[in-house]
């Protein structure tokens, strides 16, 4: 074990943030925490490596053991390049080796017993520098450079000059080439493209060391991790497996935990019944049961209401108004930026509800074809023409639909006047705005909480073909499910850029993959598209001209062809569907005897506390009451009515139980 935290609890003021949370991680092992924004993930990671103090609990890294840690915000100040930032790491190596270097000089001119020490140090040098990897350290880094999306040109570039998005980068770099013994990475994937990350996964998947990553790339985590973490209102709960597995236990227990919370609420709610009904006979038996039964209710531990995203947050997307077939087609359109040439002769036919998601390394111009097909930028060649009808919504990184100077629920309200106010923070709440948040000014958000202002109000319009740049940046898990569940149930047409693949393949009907200068087209998800992009690649590659230029247009794939309907497998005896009509009836049946025994057995009661209550009346009146053969008649009636009130009532307590199976 190289990691062990036991009973962390952590609270700012009275918000509560971790509690009592407690898991260890294994050498080499691969684990991610996952929750939602403000469960407390980045919190934990700060108390593992020391930037927090915990309120209780502590966490204790194995003795000898080195721990890295890379941050979601890097502020990185070197007047370095990029490569001089991440050959500082390999100090220790260089250092060796100009010793190295030195002792080579020096033995020309020794002999002797200083040469036989100096021959000494040097065998021993010569291994430490193999043991570091001495010979192979700068294509080491000439490696981990251009696996995080850096070329060889960019290597000269200063610290300085470089944006936050390449300064974690570049952070990430330094850490993996210092290859702790444990390294914590928060949101690692943030500013990566999706070769970068393909890069990364393969990186850490043989990474001779552990890992515990916070991430909401699910596609990463199911590739890289065997173990969650999971944060839920301060608890932490740990499941074996990657993203998916955990998510299905948790849907699985999640299930289990509502389906014991109504059953109990089921048999309390029953037991109060029963325990009315036998304190309305008004019999002592009957009350002594009647208390009984109210001791072993107080009894009952009663188990919470599993907390559950309220189904108001499920965002329903509908146009008002249907587009035509064809939604967009673009015929032979091109765009440079000076030398930089980005795409040519691209023809794109969208139709009436397709999903088409385009992909592609950064700087290959996804994000240009996007702002060309809304006006927002001016093709160099070719012609764009929408559909009948249609009807655009467009959601960028910039915001720039937003008002600075209004609150969140303004800007909602305002665009949507017909919204009442639980409708308007039902939406903002399933963006993570909830409480007093949606009375902030847009001025005052973040870049990341203003994207998810203009999602949900893209979202709440009415358009019948949505352009989104990016739509899930800065969403955590459960935000990312709503939106793939509204874009799913969407009856118009889509058309995005995004670098989650998990969100991509949940959602896509179609890929453009934007390589090359041109786009190469994939009928499927993304699953589909990594089973078909060698084969693709090599017949887009086989397509060129002598002059290295792309021969035809857009690159298509065939739709793969419709499998034939299997024929059903033929089950001798009755089919599963009358089986099941069979089985429900004979449950019905068995109920309503149950049940009309249930009331037959009542009316007997009832019948007979009248009778007993007659006799009362009767003895009460003097001609009886001076009659010894009456009063012994009516002493014995009353005895026989007690017993068969009694075993009457036993009776009704069990058919009351199994009405209720």
């Amino acid at each position: 074990m190289i990691l062990s935290c036991s009973h962390i609890s952590k609270a700012f003021g009275t918000d509560v943030i971790l509690n009592d949370i407690s898991f260890h991680i294994e050498d080499y092992e691969k684990a991610a925490i996952v929750g939602i924004n403000g469960a407390g993930k980045s919190t934990l990671l700060k108390i593992i490596v020391g930037e927090l103090l915990a309120d209780e609990g502590d966490a204790v890294l194995a003795k000898g053991k080195t721990l890295g840690y890379l941050a979601q915000h890097q502020d990185l100040t070197s007047h370095r390049t990029i490569y001089e930032e991440l050959l500082e790491v390999k100090r220790p190596v260089i250092c060796l080796e100009e010793q190295i270097r030195t002792l080579e000089i020096d033995m020309k001119h020794a002999d002797g017993t200083e040469l036989e020490q100096m021959l000494e140090t040097y065998s021993r040098l010569n291994h430490e520098f193999e043991l570091a990897d001495g010979y192979s350290y700068k294509s080491e880094i000439a490696g981990v450079l251009k696996g995080l999306g850096f070329s060889e040109e960019e290597f000269s570039k200063e610290i300085s000059t470089l944006s936050g998005g390449q300064k974690t980068r570049v952070s990430l770099g330094k850490l993996l080439l210092s290859r702790p013994d444990i390294i914590l990475l928060d949101e690692p994937t943030n500013h990566l493209d999706m070769e970068s990350i393909s890069w990364l996964e393969t990186y850490l998947l043989n990474y001779k060391g552990a890992v515990i990553i916070v991430a909401h790339d699910r596609y990463f985590l199911d590739r890289v991790v065997t173990k969650i973490i999971e944060l839920d209102c301060g608890v932490g709960s740990v499941f074996q497996g990657n993203y998916t597995a955990y998510s299905q236990k948790r849907a699985m227990l999640r299930d289990a935990q509502m389906k014991a919370y109504l059953n109990q609420q089921q048999e309390i709610r029953h037991q109060e019944e029963v325990i009315a009904k036998l304190k309305s006979f008004n019999r002592e038996k009957a009350i002594k049961r009647a208390e009984s039964r109210e001791k072993m209710l107080a009894k009952i531990e009663v188990l919470d209401k599993p907390v559950e995203i309220d189904d108001e947050m499920k965002i329903r997307l509908e146009p008002n108004i249907v587009s035509g077939n064809d939604v967009l087609t673009v015929r032979d359109l091109g765009k440079s930026f000076g030398s930089n040439h980005l795409f040519s002769h691209v023809d794109i036919d969208i139709q009436r509800g397709e999903r088409v998601a385009v992909i592609g390394n950064n700087g290959t111009g996804k994000t240009t074809l996007l702002k060309i097909i809304n006006q927002m930028l001016p093709a160099d060649s070719g012609e764009i023409t929408l559909g009948a009808k249609v009807h655009i919504g467009y959601y960028d990184q910039e915001h720039q639909v937003l008002h600075m100077e209004k609150t969140l629920f303004d800007e909602l309200q305002d665009a949507y006047p017909g919204l009442n106010n639980t409708r308007v923070r039902s939406v903002l709440a399933a963006f993570l705005f909830t409480g007093d948040d949606v009375f902030k000014r847009i001025q005052d958000l973040s870049g990341g909480e203003r994207g998810r202002v203009s999602l949900a109000k893209l979202m709440l319009g009415n358009a019948n073909f949505l352009i989104l740049d990016e739509p899930t940046n800065h969403l955590d898990i459960t935000s990312k499910e709503i939106l793939e569940d509204a874009l799913n149930q969407y009856t118009g047409t889509v058309l995005y850029v995004s670098h989650d693949r998990y969100f991509i393949n949940k959602t896509a009907t179609r890929i453009l993959e934007l390589t090359g200068e041109t786009f190469i087209n994939y009928i499927g998800n993304y699953d589909y598209y990594m089973e078909k992009r060698d084969l693709m690649n090599s017949l887009y590659a086989g397509s060129k001209n002598e002059d290295g230029k792309t021969a035809g247009r857009t690159v298509l794939e065939q739709a793969p062809a419709s499998a034939g309907s299997q024929p059903s497998s033929s089950v001798p005896g009755m089919s599963g569907g009358k089986q099941d009509w069979k089985n429900r009836k004979e449950e019905q049946a068995r109920i309503r005897k149950k049940q009309n025994e249930l009331k037959k057995t009542e009316e007997e009661i009832a019948s007979l506390e009248l009778r007993d209550q007659e006799i009362d009346r009767q003895l009460m009146q003097p001609e009886i009451a001076s009659c010894v053969e009456k009063l012994m008649e009516f002493h014995r009636e009353k005895e026989s009515i007690a017993q068969k009130l009694a075993a009457l009532y036993e009776q009704w307590e069990t058919l009351a139980e199994e009405s209720q199976k």
